[in-house]
């Protein structure tokens, strides 16, 4: 028999419960996710069950990561069904916010960042990782977990979480989970709902195009023939690029000396109406 975790809707009530299980000297765990929750999600409530004595996962979908002609009206949203997921893993508590909770009347802070930050994302959405460091920075001081999971899928993302918990000297361990695929390789995201039965085969060209790409990289080819070549091979199967490229993995700066630095294969195209992201390490 499963036990449904309790959901909370505002920051006081969850921290009435987060005081309790700090004085019985509990570990906590947060998941930070916008819903829509698949294994990809799941492999991180895993992971933080792992890590933790209590687990919070919060669903919000939030509308300052949204461009104003992005899916933000369209984007899935399946609190039941969420819930019923997390239930099965023995989750305690689902912080599942209103807008208005988030961003109340008057809201007037952000966090704005640069670092790993600028370039990649911010090339196409500019106003994506000041939505994105502004409600994980707001989640993180709600919750105060001990540890926070989050998935290497979205590695910008990552690499932004880590900068900001470095520079805010925030108490809360950051563990980056590898990216969770289907057995044909594509990797598994809320958005990948929205590809038609075509491009959903079409989908793992990108997956096949930057391990072509890597190999070329890993056997001593030149870096950026072996990238033009993926662009090309993605835009022939019917992708628009937005960027394929290798950059340092630690701080996703052009690479100066690509032999010797960590090296992550990054890219982000659109197939129809999504936009799908990936990367590997190189």
């Amino acid at each position: 028999m499963t036990t449904s975790p309790t959901i909370f809707r505002t920051v006081d009530d969850l921290r009435v419960t987060l005081a309790g299980w700090r004085h019985d000297g509990l570990r906590i765990a947060l998941v930070p996710t916008m819903g829509a929750l698949h294994e990809g999600h799941l492999d991180l409530v895993r992971a933080a069950r792992q890590h933790a004595d209590r687990v919070v996962v919060s669903v919000f979908v939030n509308p300052t990561q949204f461009g104003p002609k992005e899916d933000f009206g369209s984007y899935p949203r399946t609190e039941a069904s969420d819930v019923e997921k997390l239930a099965t893993l023995g989750v305690e508590a689902v912080f599942a916010p209103s807008a208005a909770e988030m961003y109340p009347e008057g809201y007037a802070t952000t966090i704005s960042m640069t670092g790993p930050a600028l370039g990649l994302e911010t090339d196409f959405r500019p106003h994506f990782f000041a939505g994105v460091a502004t409600v994980v920075g707001k989640l993180l001081i709600a919750v105060m977990p001990d540890v926070a999971v989050f998935g290497e899928k979205d590695y910008q993302q990552l690499m932004v979480v880590r900068r900001l918990v470095r520079d805010l000297r925030l108490p809360t361990e950051i563990l980056g989970l590898a990216t969770v695929r289907e057995k044909d390789g594509l990797a598994l995201s809320s958005r990948n709902a929205y590809l038609s039965a075509e491009e959903r085969r079409l989908a793992t060209t990108i997956a096949r195009v930057m391990g072509e790409a890597a190999d070329a990289i890993r056997a001593g080819g030149a870096v950026e023939p072996a990238l033009e070549t993926g662009r090309a091979a993605l835009a022939a199967a019917g992708f628009r690029v937005d960027y394929l490229v290798l950059r340092n993995a630690e701080t996703l700066a052009e690479l100066t000396d690509p032999a010797s630095e960590p090296r992550r294969m990054l890219a982000a195209a659109w197939l129809g109406k999504t936009r799908l992201i990936d990367n590997i390490a190189v």
